[in-house]
């Protein structure tokens, strides 16, 4: 498979995952345009209403701190960028959350609200 094969088949079990959990799909790969950007793996409804923009990690092993903390401020930062870009074009900004899957040797963890917009 290709990186690229393995990092949709990754989004897929997320999107499962979290929508057995109740949670709803609006978006998903939505990127900013242009260079220098961001792109956010799903962009989901809960069920209170709250957006939550979600980024999803795998990683075959634990080496290096794992699939969680590779989700590093320079990333959280593009994320963020584009979570506003995102919200731009609703008509009342919901209350939002950013949260991490994360999944190594098969497991997948949820982190819910792992890094605020700040």
């Amino acid at each position: 498979m290709s990186t690229k094969q393995l990092g949709d088949a990754a989004e897929d079990r997320a999107l499962a995952h979290l929508t057995a959990h109740g949670l709803r799909l609006l978006a998903r790969n939505y990127r900013t345009p242009g260079r220098g950007g961001g792109e956010i793996d799903l962009v989901m409804r809960d069920r209170d209403g709250t957006v939550v923009f979600v980024e999803v990690r795998k990683r075959a092993h634990r080496a290096f701190g794992g699939a969680a903390a590779s989700v590093g401020a320079l990333k959280q930062r593009r994320i963020v960028f584009a979570a506003r870009h995102y919200l731009l074009a609703l008509r009342e900004p919901p209350p939002c959350r950013f949260d991490v899957i994360s999944m190594e040797g098969g497991g997948i963890q949820w982190m819910r609200a792992a890094f605020d917009a700040g």
